[in-house]
């Protein structure tokens, strides 16, 4: 009784196989990419790599533009700059929504976030909120004396740690330092936010004790030590005064909140620590731009946010680790809407697309010495990491491109010059630049395998 039953599964399954094969070698309707498995697709074919480097490893064989399956779900993968700016721009409308997955319900209260929410009205509501109110140019300007006072702790700590010639983690400092200021701009200022900080520092576990954080803000005893006019504060505004289009919920604060952290600490940490990496690896580099900032900001206690829009050349130290190491090397995938062609392929709808930003960043066709750290190249060059240039696209484009750039780069650029400005840097006794690494631990993330420990010593 059970052989027929076995039988009939072997041969529904070689029928799958054969009929996926002959679809791959008639018309092509998806793009060239590895043969998979029927129910299970290409998931079994993945290796150790991390997955931006192991579809740069299938580009080269099948090209920038490839498909394999996640079990049943059709995925095409992009590696070009020409593909990128279809996707992103040509047919954005097309390529603009969020595959739903089980991670993303969870982080997200079911999609009720900018980042990862399906492309629907209630969506482009939440992202006039975030572009209109939450993350404007002068909104970005009244968090200054955040930023500024955390840099300052920052400073303060290292330079008691240079007296001594103590070795410094830089990594947990600045991973430290860049989620109080996610914090404070998104919380105010908790007295106890740092046993907080330090729940969120372990994979974000119990972030429930977080969102507690806005009861808090509703009530009329809230501690006197909090700051006002922060994101919570806005977000409530609006949802008190009924003032937009959709009915602002808590789920959506609480998602919006969720961004933030997991967005704003994990990239720019990320971006500080790859660009004291490649810059203690390149002396020169290194050099060239302490002295420019030096030179530029004279003789005082730190360098300012008006300091530094008159240092092009860390301005382009900043564009070079973006390219070498962007925060997030795989963008946020895509979710087709409608059917498209992409280079004569045909897309159907629900495909989802991955854009890989990393392989792009190095591509010989558009770069020159791909892999070295040049941050010369962005002198004479009007590329910028906006969403403008597909050539550099750490924070996406179009539609989807990430409403917080603004915010995340003011952390990167205040908290890297004062680095530069205040404390000369040596590798730890014993260590040559050879030994250097720059292994990336997995996941969606680019971050540096190994702490960052570097020897301080005070310049003023």
């Amino acid at each position: 009784m059970l052989f027929p039953l076995f039988l009939a599964l072997v041969i529904f399954i070689i029928l799958s196989f054969l009929l996926a094969k002959a679809k791959r070698n008639g018309k092509n309707i998806l793009p060239p990419g590895p043969l998979g498995l029927p129910f299970i697709g290409n998931l079994h074919q993945f290796d150790d790599l991390t997955p931006h480097l192991y579809f740069w490893k299938l580009s080269k064989k099948y090209g920038k533009i490839f498909s394999l399956k996640f079990g049943s779900t059709p995925v095409v993968v992009i590696s070009s700059a020409k593909l990128a700016k279809e996707v992103m721009k040509t047919q954005d409308l097309a390529f603009c929504s969020r595959p739903s997955t089980l991670c993303q319900q969870k982080y997200s209260y079911n999609a009720q976030d900018i980042a990862t929410s399906p492309y629907n009205d209630n969506w482009k509501e939440l992202r006039k909120i975030c572009v209109g109110h939450l993350f404007t140019p002068k909104k970005v300007q009244s968090f200054i004396p955040i930023r500024e006072d955390e840099v300052s702790r920052m400073i303060k700590e290292i330079s008691q740690q240079a007296v001594t010639s103590r070795i410094t983690n830089l990594s947990s400092i600045l991973i430290s330092l860049t989620t109080t200021i996610i914090c404070r701009v998104a919380f105010g200022w908790i007295n106890n936010l740092s046993e907080k900080i330090n729940i969120l520092e372990k994979n974000f576990k119990d972030l429930d004790e977080f969102y507690g954080l806005i009861e808090q803000h509703l009530s009329p005893n809230r501690p006197k030590s909090m700051e006002e006019g922060d994101i919570i504060d806005l977000l409530l505004q609006l949802k008190k005064e009924k003032s937009t289009p959709i009915d602002l919920t808590l789920d959506n604060i609480k998602a919006i909140i969720m961004n933030m952290l997991v967005g704003g600490t994990n990239t720019s940490a990320a971006t500080i620590i790859w660009a004291m990496t490649a810059l203690i690896a390149n002396p020169n580099a290194m050099k060239k731009v302490q002295a420019e900032i030096r030179e530029s900001v004279g003789k005082k206690s730190m360098v300012n946010e008006d300091d530094v829009q008159t240092l092009p050349y860390f301005k382009a130290v900043i564009k070079e680790t973006l390219r070498l190491y962007p925060p997030a090397p795989l963008l946020v995938p895509r979710e087709t809407m409608e059917n498209s062609i992409l280079e004569g392929y045909e897309i159907k709808p629900k495909t989802i697309i991955y854009v890989n930003a990393w392989a792009i960043a190095r591509d010989p066709e558009i770069w020159e010495n791909p892999e070295e750290f040049i941050p010369e190249r962005f002198l004479n060059s009007d590329i910028d990491f906006k969403g403008q240039h597909f050539e550099l696209i750490p924070f996406g484009a179009g539609r989807r491109g990430c409403p917080a750039m603004a915010l995340g780069v003011a952390n990167v650029e205040l908290v890297l010059s004062n680095l530069l400005y205040a404390f000369d840097w040596e590798l730890p006794c014993g260590m040559k630049r050879e030994d250097i690494d720059t292994d990336v631990l997995p996941g969606l993330t680019m971050h540096k395998k190994k702490p960052l420990c570097l020897v301080p010593q005070n310049y003023l």
